[in-house]
């Protein structure tokens, strides 16, 4: 059944229905017309009856004479019977045999309606019996039997039966047609929706259902599916930017390795240029297993949520740890990483430390990738935790963020975004599974500003898990939001100072930073207390 087509089963189903109803209803009128027959002969033979026991009242002479007085043997049939069974008198239709037995005529106290077979009668006869007083009698009431034969009433029913086994298969035939016509129209609409559907390829996911202007399910549907198709044509497009992103940031690292490789055996090297070779090839090889790393990030989170291993965290020490790791880079660029410590040894949060080191590698990346192009460019790095959320910012000196990221990023990095862009969607996709969000903005004293929200395992059930999470719950690079409430990294404030204030366009209206220069390269950790193995003024 299952297997049939819609349109069938809805038919088989309004046949079945309708045979239910057509039974019900000829069982009915069968049996209606069956009860209303017996009435009307039962009326008769009370007319009769009556016409019968006046007739009897009116005789001058007893005993009665047989045949005398009765009604008209043509039309129905009666007897006269003494309490006894014995026939008194009779009409000639039926035999002398009593029309009923000794037993039945002594309990007739009343009239009583009675249907069996009688002597000489062909078909079964409805019986009427009444006690009567016989004139110039003076013992108890005699029997008046009054019947009629049923042969009209069965031939009657005998034909409405007929029809009606003529009639309904052919008013089933005729509404299981209509049925079928009917589940035809309805199932119209539909078959033009899946028609549509099967019509949209991959090469076309702009195109969408005509919706019916009937505001039915039919409508509803359509607005269902559209509705469907966007979310289709938007994983497909989040698809394919991920794949032309993974094809772009690994293009660059293996072409360097080959070159490397080909370089090492093209002509015969000494030592120290093999080691230097392979040493670059090295290098390369980590970024590949870096960008498999962060592509990895992102393919699972396309399965389900990002897995988790929340513990304590200091956050002193994770920035100092992050800056730590870049020390040697910034260096060799001529650059600066300060870290802003929250300043505080009891400065921790219930987050994932592995995923927040690859938060704050991806902005340090990002940051030393965008460094100011007219000399070396200072890097700050700070962190602030307030009403359960956690705050990481980074701010460079470089160019600052396009109006196209600040109105709001791509869900997924394009290709022509580079490196940068893949490390925002691993830092978006990574603040999302906290249940966070990512906020850009370009500093007002140049640079970009990209902040980490992030709601501790504590605060999940409070409102500041509520108002963190609010714009950027569901897992991925989409995640990452532009912020008009934008956090900046304060002198002596020891992490991110929060500063609502933010014009149309996204740049924060903020004082400048204060001043953080550093007299050398390297990453200057700076602080308003001792905490965590930070000492204020420590260069790392």
């Amino acid at each position: 059944m299952a297997r049939l087509p819609v349109r069938l089963r809805l038919t088989l189903a309004f046949c079945l229905a309708m045979a239910v109803v057509l039974t019900a209803l000829g069982a009915f009128l069968y049996t209606r017309m069956g009860t209303e027959l017996t009435r009307a002969v039962d009326l008769d033979l009370r007319a009769r009856a009556a016409a019968t026991v006046s007739s009897l009242a009116q005789r001058e002479r007893a005993p009665l004479d047989a045949g005398r007085g009765l009604i008209d043997p043509d039309e129905s049939f009666g007897q006269v019977l003494t309490p006894h069974g014995d026939v008194v008198e009779t009409t000639s239709a039926v035999a002398a045999a009593p029309m009923l037995p000794p037993g039945t005529t002594r309990t007739v106290t009343k009239p009583v309606f009675l249907s069996r077979h009688v002597v000489g009668i062909d078909d079964p006869a409805r019986l009427l019996a009444l006690p009567v007083r016989l004139p110039g009698t003076v013992a108890q009431p005699a029997v008046l039997v009054v019947g009629a034969p049923l042969g009209d009433r069965a031939q009657a029913l005998d034909r409405l039966l007929l029809l009606l086994l003529i009639g309904g298969p052919l008013a089933l035939a005729a509404s299981s047609y209509a049925g079928w016509l009917l589940a035809g129209a309805a199932l119209r609409p539909v078959e033009r929706i899946r028609r549509e559907a099967a019509a949209i390829s991959e090469t076309e996911p702009e195109r969408r259902l005509t919706v019916p202007s009937t505001g039915d399910e039919l409508a509803r549907l359509a607005h269902t599916l559209n509705a469907m198709l966007a979310r289709l044509q938007e994983a497909l497009e989040r698809e394919h930017r991920f794949i032309d992103t993974a094809g772009h940031e690994l293009r660059t690292p293996l072409a360097l390795l080959r070159a490397q490789l080909e370089l090492a055996t093209a002509r015969p090297r000494d030592r120290t240029e093999l080691e230097a070779a392979i040493r670059s090839a090295a290098a390369e090889t980590d970024r590949l297993v870096g960008l498999a790393e962060d592509l990895l990030v992102l393919a699972r989170t396309r399965q389900g949520r990002l897995p988790l291993r929340r513990e304590p965290v200091s956050l002193p020490r994770l920035l100092t740890e992050a800056a730590e790791a870049f020390r040697a880079r910034a260096t060799a660029d001529g650059s600066t990483i300060t870290v802003e410590s929250p300043g505080s040894r009891e400065a921790t949060a219930n987050l994932d430390p592995v995923r927040l080191r690859q938060v704050l590698h991806n902005l340090l990346d990002n940051a030393l990738r965008h460094s100011g192009p007219s000399g070396p460019g200072r890097i700050t790095l700070g962190a602030e935790h307030a009403d359960g959320v956690v705050h990481l910012c980074v701010h460079d000196q470089g160019q600052g963020l396009a109006p196209d990221m600040l109105a709001g990023p791509p869900p997924n990095p394009r290709p022509d975004a580079g490196s940068g862009g893949l490390g925002l969607a691993i830092v978006g996709t990574i603040a999302a599974a906290h249940g966070g969000r990512v906020s850009l903005a370009n500093h007002p004293s140049g640079g970009a500003l990209v902040t980490v929200s992030l709601p501790t395992a504590s605060a999940q059930s409070g409102g500041a898990q509520r108002r963190s999470a609010a714009a950027g719950s569901r897992i991925g690079p989409a995640a990452v939001a532009d912020e008009r409430g934008a956090h900046r990294c304060g002198e002596g404030r020891g992490g991110c100072e929060t500063d609502a204030d933010a014009d149309a366009e996204g740049h924060v209206h903020a004082e400048p930073v204060g001043q953080r220069g550093a007299e050398r390269a390297g990453v200057e950790v700076r602080g308003s207390e001792r905490g965590d193995g930070v000492e204020p003024g420590e260069v790392v």
